[in-house]
């Protein structure tokens, strides 16, 4: 399996509905994509508060590299990462990006 690590830093003037709309999307590629094992996102509720800034994220599992591979060329990921972009401070700088083999 795959796990897809994702941060992000939102602009100030991105509303919490607008994150979940973008958020809702996400979620909806799952039930196009064989290989999508799970999608979870949300704001982060550490009680740690060392996110520098990164308040929001998402993580998504996926069978295998194919199927990453498969997701990160469908059109609806194509779409939601332009809108994470669009709204992230600096743009894809404002964005962090991890995918960890898991066994």
């Amino acid at each position: 399996m795959i796990r897809h690590i994702v941060l992000i830093r939102f602009r100030a003037d991105i509303s919490e509905t607008a994150i979940n709309a973008i958020f809702a999307d996400l979620h909806a590629i799952k039930a196009k994509m064989p290989g999508v094992l799970a999608i979870t996102s949300g704001r982060s509720e550490s009680p740690e508060q060392i996110e520098r800034g990164y308040l929001h994220g998402f993580v998504a599992d996926f069978a295998d590299w194919a199927a990453l591979a498969a997701y990160q060329d469908h059109p609806d990921h194509k779409g939601v990462g332009a809108a994470l972009v669009a709204a992230a401070e600096g743009g894809i700088d404002g964005i962090l990006v991890f995918d960890l083999p898991v066994a």
